[in-house]
């Protein structure tokens, strides 16, 4: 299976014409990279602008439609045309409180509609610190996963102290959580890693580590550089 290389541009850029911009110079650079599967997640209101590329979501609600004012259901996003949806990152987690239990439903939700989504796990520093790892991403799997077919998911490790701080977690250490997060769901369920991934370590993270793919945060903002980690993929 080929590796799965996610751009989550994240509440970037400010303007549409820098959204097509981007999104085509990306399109361009990887027609024909026929070696990795490459999804973009941009903002909600340009998921009809971008075409030519597989689509995929930031966030998503559980519920199909009703009184949810700012929300955004799957459905929605299924005609728009999204085929991934990602759930629980860090950023959702910590800025705006959304709870194991909320991803689960959004889960849920996500393989009733008959998307794929990716569901994002990870550590605080403070948590490694304090050796609070396992415990942390058992925590988070048990309760996101409940009553879910792991068979249809895609996990995310993004290591939170690793997120945009330009501290990539050490190969061997990515390895190693990789192998844990395994015994923990499934040897077979696919696994990305995320935080401060770049083109000049991207390859180790798939090719050493054995990560089934990346979901890359800043670094999909640069056209040349996230084709550059496609290429290396």
């Amino acid at each position: 299976m080929k590796p799965l290389i996610v751009a989550n541009w994240k509440m970037n850029p400010v303007t549409m014409k820098k959204a097509e911009e981007l999104f085509n110079s990306v399109k361009h650079g990887v027609k024909d990279i026929e070696n990795a599967e490459t999804v973009i997640c941009p903002p909600f209101i340009y998921l009809p602008l971008l075409k030519g590329l597989i689509l995929g979501a930031q966030d998503c609600y559980w519920e199909e439609k009703g009184a949810y004012t700012g929300e955004v259901s799957v459905a929605m996003l299924k005609e728009m045309g999204c085929k991934y949806v990602i759930i629980g990152h860090s950023e959702r987690r910590k800025i705006f409180n959304e709870t194991n239990e909320n991803v689960n439903k959004k889960l849920k939700a996500v393989l009733e509609t008959g998307l794929i989504p990716i569901m994002c796990i990870g550590e605080t520093e403070g948590e490694r610190e304090m050796d609070k790892t396992e415990e942390v991403l058992e925590k988070e799997i048990k309760q996101g996963l409940n009553g879910v077919d792991v068979s249809k998911i895609i996990i995310a490790y993004e290591p939170i102290w690793a997120i945009g701080t330009g501290n990539p977690c050490d190969i061997e250490e990515a390895q190693r959580m990789k192998e844990i997060i395994q015994k923990m769901v499934s040897k077979d369920i696919r696994i990305l890693y995320g935080g401060s991934v770049k083109a000049n370590n991207a390859e180790g993270y798939l090719k050493q580590a054995g990560f089934n793919g990346l979901l890359v945060g800043g670094a999909s903002l640069d056209a040349k550089e996230f084709v550059e980690i496609v290429n290396n993929s």
